[in-house]
């Protein structure tokens, strides 16, 4: 048996006594648990009260609608609603004094900036169209133009020995390219009497027929612009062999026929477009071409048979042809005798389109009475920023 001693100068506890000990600690800690609990219960109703008291104080009773077409707009949706309709530009400026979305610094002309909303709207149409723009590099400038800087050339070397002088080598250079914003403009109208009746949409209206004549002005210029009050398009420079390439031109591949594809191993000028692209570009690479030429092209097939152009296997996913994706974009030539109706690039790299973020509203109840006219105007340009990032194929013999 297990012998039990005390230390010296002390009594072994007995089991009486450590039981009444064990007791006691366990009688004062439930007395602790006790008042905890009730602590924890006093803020927990407490804080539940605290936010009965808030809701009741946030909680809004709003009516029911008079229709079940109304809704309740934002107040700037309001304010640029009742500008539209009317001219009336109170609740406008009541908004710039609030500090709200919409800018009244242009009100010495008469101008406004489109509320968010409505902008937003017509960015995401431009977009979505079949546009250098989606495959462009596009910024958002807040000046009159936009400067790239392009370092073009390299740093010279020369193997040296251990005594020998070093002699000096090329000195890299940095040439700038300026891009000049143009302004490009709308001018849609409609009667009073149909900007009156509350079931239109106004500002729908208004952003579908300005979208639609941006989409087509900057299509058009980003590809054949030539840089007189409009962007300069990519057809712009002048067109060289690719053998005799220099920078500020843009070098083509030809077809191997003078007016169409060649009869006998059509495919080997698209082959030959791709590789004549450096492999620094060609990893970012996509066609840009219209739907005629996308037409006769994804019939072409190689050697053995297979067709090059491949659909895409998931909704939103671009046709490819070569595994490159593939843009329609309708204002590239057509396939004609010395045409250059396809391009194939990099043009994130090779094309920069740059904007100012700000779309301006002018309403004109004035100039076409009983109509109103709405003048909406924006600032872009664009220009090739890299003349190695983008070929071209021409419909020649050489």
């Amino acid at each position: 048996m297990t012998e039990r001693k005390a230390r010296a100068g002390e009594d072994l506890p007995t089991a009486q006594n450590s039981g009444a000990e064990i007791k006691s600690a366990v009688t004062g800690f439930m007395n602790e648990l006790k008042i905890f609990q009730a602590e924890v219960k006093k803020s927990l109703q407490n804080q539940e009260e605290r936010l009965t008291m808030l809701n009741q104080k946030t909680m809004t009773y709003g009516r029911p609608a008079l229709s079940a077409a109304a809704e309740q707009d934002a107040p700037h949706q309001k304010a640029f609603d009742a500008y539209l309709r009317s001219g009336d530009d109170d609740g406008l400026r009541g908004l710039v004094l609030e500090g709200k979305a919409l800018n009244t610094a242009v009100a010495a002309d008469g101008g406004y900036l489109v509320d968010p909303q409505t902008a937003d709207t017509i960015r995401s149409l431009l977009v979505s169209t079949s546009s250098l723009r989606s495959v462009a590099n596009v910024v958002q400038v807040e000046a009159t133009s936009f400067d790239v800087l392009i370092d073009r050339s390299e740093v010279g070397s020369g193997w040296a020995t251990e005594t020998a002088s070093q002699a000096e080598t090329a000195t890299p250079a940095i040439e700038r390219i300026s891009i000049k914003l143009h302004e490009l403009s709308a001018m849609p109208k409609a009667s009073q009497r149909l900007l009156d009746d509350s079931a239109f949409d106004v500002e729908g209206w208004l952003a579908g027929k300005i979208a639609t004549r941006f989409i087509r002005a900057e299509a058009a210029a980003f590809v054949s612009g030539d840089g007189v009050d409009k962007p300069r398009g990519i057809m712009l420079p002048p067109k060289v062999p690719n053998a005799s390439w220099a920078w500020g031109s843009l070098g083509y591949v030809p077809t191997g026929a003078t007016a169409d594809f060649a009869s006998t191993n059509a495919a080997d000028c698209i082959v030959n477009l791709v590789y004549a692209l450096g492999a620094n570009y060609r990893a970012n690479g996509t066609f840009v071409m219209n739907s005629k030429t996308a037409g006769a092209v994804r019939k072409m097939k190689d050697a053995d048979g297979r067709f090059m152009w491949s659909d895409g296997l998931q909704a939103g996913e671009p046709s490819r042809l070569m595994g490159y994706p593939v843009l329609i974009c309708e204002d590239m030539p057509d396939v004609a005798a010395n045409a250059h109706p396809i391009a194939f690039g990099d043009f994130a790299s090779g094309y920069t389109i740059a904007e100012r973020p700000d779309l301006r509203i002018l309403r004109d109840p004035f100039s076409a009475k009983p109509h109103v006219l709405f003048y909406a105007n924006k600032r872009v340009g664009g220009d090739i920023t890299d003349f190695a990032a983008i070929k071209l194929l021409k419909v020649a013999v050489s």
